[in-house]
């Protein structure tokens, strides 16, 4: 699928307006997420996902059970997972709303992963334990993927607004389903995730088999075949 081609240059999107610093309670509750985070990381890598409950990740964090589910409804899985589901959907689709003049979605939402998960090519030490942790346990992998499929609605609306397509296009859920996969299939044991990452995202931009042969635009990243 391509996007709406635009019969004049495109203005530059509006910016969503600066917001004000987070307050006093809003830096206790992410530092209280945080503190959750690391608790459940240090734990699970010390003697492994299964071996690990709840409780004992409250006392690590010295919270309590009660604050641990607020911070994380989700359960235990959500744990190695930093930041808010609502927060992840909107960051989406603002990558795509709000994309460089003449980008094609599929570029912005390129652009979007590699600044996450088992895409950032300098993690930090939670990040690339977390990162061991979901390669390595079922439950965590199967996590992640159902992470990134709760964005498939808001993404493919997003899609087809900007393609000028109508709320429910097949083709707009497709492109959406295809590239929400990337992620699973950059976690497993042998890929490598940025090439996962460029490959796909190449392919889904240009079409089979012309990913194959048609060399990347200037703002592409090249592939090895």
């Amino acid at each position: 699928m391509r996007d709406r081609p635009h019969d004049r240059p495109r203005a530059p999107a509006a910016q969503p307006s600066p917001s004000r610093p987070p307050g006093l309670r809003e830096r206790k509750k992410a530092q209280t997420r945080r503190a959750i985070t690391r608790a459940a990381l240090e734990l699970f890598a010390a003697r492994g996902y299964d071996d690990v409950g709840v409780r004992e990740i409250a006392d690590a964090a010295d919270t309590s059970i009660a604050t641990l589910f607020t911070y994380f409804p989700d359960g235990k899985a959500s744990l190695v997972f930093p930041g808010d589901r609502a927060d992840h959907i909107a960051a989406l689709v603002r990558a795509v709303h709000h994309r460089t003049p003449g980008q094609t979605v599929v570029r912005a939402v390129h652009g979007h992963m590699t600044g996450r998960g088992p895409f950032v090519t300098d993690p930090t030490p939670d990040g690339q334990r977390a990162l061991d942790l979901v390669r390595a346990t079922p439950e965590l992998s199967d996590y992640a993927l159902r992470s990134w499929t709760a964005t498939q609605d808001a993404l493919a609306a997003a899609i087809a607004r900007e393609a000028g397509l109508p709320g429910d296009d097949l083709t707009a859920r497709l492109l959406t389903r295809y590239l929400l996969l990337i992620p699973d299939l950059a976690t497993t044991a042998d890929a490598d995730a940025r090439r996962t990452l460029d490959v796909v995202t190449g392919l889904l931009e240009r079409g089979w088999p012309a990913a194959l042969t048609t060399p990347p635009r200037p703002d592409e990243p090249a592939e090895d075949h």
